[in-house]
């Protein structure tokens, strides 16, 4: 039992340095492993499970682009994942409070608020509203299969097994369908956003 945490970690580590060089198939491992994990960790923090699941997007969205910035030797693979989903967590979690606060002073002075605080929070919500349209457009242009398997991995939490399952479909058909639909949806966004991914 002791040996396993390392040889686990060690093998995290190597995921995530796959997913760092683009190997979408490691990012489905990597999302298999822990999504479920990070989505309780969120749910606890936001007590919503919509916003957990929005954020959940953006932890995965983000470490498909900032991989490489994981360095095993200052933590654990799983740390690092959940130090990010802590963080996006509690991000949404101010600029709810903030939203609700400047909703509760507009009520009580029977006007608009227009502090800084707000103009940071509509300015976010405006961002997080682009994105989330255009990862709406780029899952309408995928292939109805492709575009249903990764619905059901990041919405509904399911793992390939569980989807294979499910869709009566072998594993390894699933497993096509999530890599090249990772890989069209990366570069639809690309072209959508632009420099917000980078």
């Amino acid at each position: 039992m002791t040996t396993a945490r390392p040889e686990q970690d060690e093998f995290d580590a190597e995921l995530l340095r796959a997913v760092a060089r683009g190997d979408e198939v490691a990012f489905a491992r990597v999302y298999d492993r822990y999504a479920a994990i990070l989505l309780g960790l969120m749910l606890r923090i936001l007590r919503s499970r919509p916003e957990a699941e929005d954020v959940l997007q953006e932890v995965f969205l983000q470490v498909w682009q900032q991989a490489r910035s994981f360095d095993p030797a200052r933590g654990r693979a799983f740390t690092w994942l959940a130090t990010l989903a802590r963080s996006r967590a509690i991000d949404r979690l101010r600029a709810v409070d903030a939203r609700e606060r400047a909703a509760q002073r507009s009520a009580e002075d029977g006007q608009p608020v227009a502090s800084a605080e707000t103009r940071t929070w509509a300015d976010e919500e405006a961002i997080r509203a682009e994105r989330a349209e255009a990862v709406r457009a780029a899952l309408a242009e995928l292939p109805e299969e492709q575009r249903q398997v990764l619905l059901l991995a990041y919405l509904d939490g399911m793992s390939q097994s569980e989807i294979a399952a499910a869709k009566n479909q072998p594993l390894g058909t699933v497993k096509t369908r999530t890599r090249t639909g990772l890989k069209r949806l990366s570069e639809a966004l690309r072209s959508r956003l632009g420099q917000q991914l980078a």
